[in-house]
């Protein structure tokens, strides 16, 4: 059999017939064989890479949509994709991210995590035929996967309502912060608003806003604590900030959930070790469902705006 052939299996070619790619497969199984990417791109003359640009990378819900997301990519056996990640840590290397991984031979497609996205941009990507989806950040003229986080505001609201609280204290990122991230701010829209139809008032002293990490969450807890009249439930935009959170009360000697109720968002893995109440969202399955929509922009030519809204859900733990 040529090296001819067997090029053509492994590059997934319609020009062989059935049982000689089942011959061809069956060896390059037994061998353990992967081809090397690279090596595959020459040969297809077009790239087998997926660009994917995410803040902060190693954050814990980040982490969790790249596991979708690269679970769901390895399903596409020989058509596999390889990822070319671009982390973002600061507002600078977001441009130069946009514009590095927007070649049409470098990779065949881009997935765009969290960073708001520009009119201008998509031009540029659109005139270059390269398909794009965004995951957790909106825009109407691409495919997005995304949840509701006003609504998500509202449950966390609702929650601690039901469990008698009046007196809760708000926790998240700067509302104008230098990424142009919305999801804290939606989130504290919503909180506010399911508060408002209560008859109660989110009152700025009870609010405090920082960046979206542990020990900035703690700082900004301690101080709300230390109020003479604290809350006796705080909400904090993300799981790694209630963590904080409690890392405050345990310092302060302040009683979870007797004295203070706390409440996330996210649902990452610390979340249920260390029994915190949150707002579910499917990260896992948001960076599988967002590979999918690329996967068929890519091989299919699927271009449609689609818009996939992922639910949201309370889960109870023994922080409230």
């Amino acid at each position: 059999m040529s090296a001819a052939t067997v090029s053509r299996v492994l590059n997934d070619s319609p020009l062989v017939v059935e049982p000689t790619r089942a011959r061809v497969q069956a060896a390059v199984d037994e061998l353990g064989y992967r081809m090397n990417a690279t090596a595959r791109t020459l040969s297809l003359g077009r790239s087998t890479a997926v660009g994917v640009l995410v803040p902060f990378f190693t954050t814990h819900s980040a982490v969790e949509r790249l596991r979708g997301v690269v679970a769901r990519l390895a399903r596409h056996g020989q058509r596999g994709y390889d990822l070319l990640l671009f982390d973002v840590e600061a507002p600078e290397q977001r441009a130069d991210a946009m514009r590095d991984l927007a070649d049409r031979n470098r990779v065949a497609g881009l997935l765009i995590v969290s960073l708001p996205i520009y009119d201008h941009e998509i031009d540029a990507l659109q005139r270059d035929d390269l398909p794009a989806v965004l995951l957790d950040v909106t825009h109407p003229r691409l495919p997005r996967v995304v949840v509701d986080n006003v609504h998500g505001g509202e449950l966390a609201a609702e929650h601690l309502l039901a469990k008698g609280h009046s007196r809760i204290a708000f926790l998240g990122d700067h509302p104008t912060n230098e990424y142009g991230f919305t999801s804290s701010e939606d989130r504290r829209r919503g909180f506010g608003a399911a508060l408002e139809r209560a008859g109660i008032r989110l009152e700025p002293a009870l609010e405090r806003f920082g960046h979206p990490d542990r020990d900035e969450g703690e700082t900004l807890a301690r101080s709300l604590l230390a109020q003479p009249s604290p809350p006796t439930a705080i909400f904090a935009a993300s799981d790694v900030q209630a963590i904080g959170v409690l890392k405050a009360c345990e310092a302060l000697g302040v009683r979870v959930p007797e004295d203070v109720a706390v409440m996330g968002f996210d649902d990452v893995d610390l979340a249920e070790i260390v029994g915190l109440t949150t707002i579910r969202q499917p990260l896992r399955e948001s960076g599988g469902l967002a590979a999918d929509l690329l996967v068929a922009a890519i091989e299919h030519g699927v271009h449609d705006p689609v818009e996939e809204v992922q639910a949201l859900t309370v889960v109870e733990r023994r922080t409230t």
